[in-house]
């Protein structure tokens, strides 16, 4: 479980995260939701031990992540950001492969390896192993580094935004991947959206952020109600239903 307690992360003058209070539980894919400026990239990088708060705290299990090394931290989190650099000439593999640099620290052994090779297959880009990153279209390049996120094998994987620069069926793809890897391995991906629908289709819990505090937390069918929405993002909503899931529309 992810615990975090009475939060507050400041710039300068400004509060950007207020007194967060959040636990979330072992298993699935929760998204994070809310408007611009809400919080919610700062509370991920807070929950990987980027962002030292000006008061609160975060465990993960039993590791704080600003008190832990940086090996044992990404040993245990791995997260990806928004605009993820490669450097020029880096193949597909080379890149993924370092997802497992915090377990071999230079030693690389078989079973490094093979985990990359489960990660390549894992999100289709086995073809694509021996191609330069910078020829890759933007969805397969996002793929890759998420792959590489994925090699890093932490119980707790956070994605900022990995929906950009795709395209509806590769967003699709991205989130049912994600919803079957978390589900067969196990692991806990927690992802910050702007597309409600994703996480209306493919997560298990959503937490609603605005102005810089948790507005709500629940499953994705109990939050995604049109006065809920309505009170976030401060423009009204229809929650339909199809096919079993909640279609979310803005009116």
């Amino acid at each position: 479980m992810i615990e975090v307690r009475s939060l507050t992360y400041r710039v300068g003058d400004a509060d950007i995260l207020k007194g967060v209070d959040l636990e979330l539980p072992e298993g699935g894919i929760t998204a994070l939701i809310g408007p611009n400026g809400a919080g919610k990239s700062t509370l991920l990088h807070s929950i990987a031990g980027l962002n030292r708060p000006a008061a609160g705290t975060v465990r993960i299990g039993t590791l704080d992540p600003f008190a832990a090394s940086g090996p044992a931290r990404a040993r245990t989190v791995a997260l990806l950001q928004q605009t993820p650099v490669a450097v020029s000439r880096l193949r597909v593999r080379e890149l993924v492969a370092f997802g497992r640099w915090p377990h071999h620290r230079g030693r690389v052994t078989s079973r490094d390896e093979d985990i990359v090779d489960e990660a390549l297959a894992a999100f289709a880009l086995t073809d694509l192993a021996g191609r330069q990153v910078e020829t890759l279209s933007g969805g397969q390049r996002q793929r890759a580094f998420i792959a590489m996120t994925w090699a890093q094998d932490t119980p707790w994987m956070l994605l900022d935004e990995p929906l950009n620069a795709l395209d509806p069926r590769h967003a699709r793809d991205l989130m049912a991947r994600l919803h079957r890897l978390s589900r067969e391995t196990g692991r806990s991906v927690v992802i910050v959206l702007h597309d409600i629908n994703a996480a209306a289709g493919w997560s298990d819990r959503i937490v609603a952020m605005k102005d810089g505090r948790v507005f709500a937390h629940d499953t994705s069918t109990a939050l995604l109600r049109p006065d809920t929405l309505a009170a976030v993002f401060d423009t009204p909503f229809d929650v339909l239903e199809h096919k079993g899931r909640p279609v979310v529309v803005a009116r």
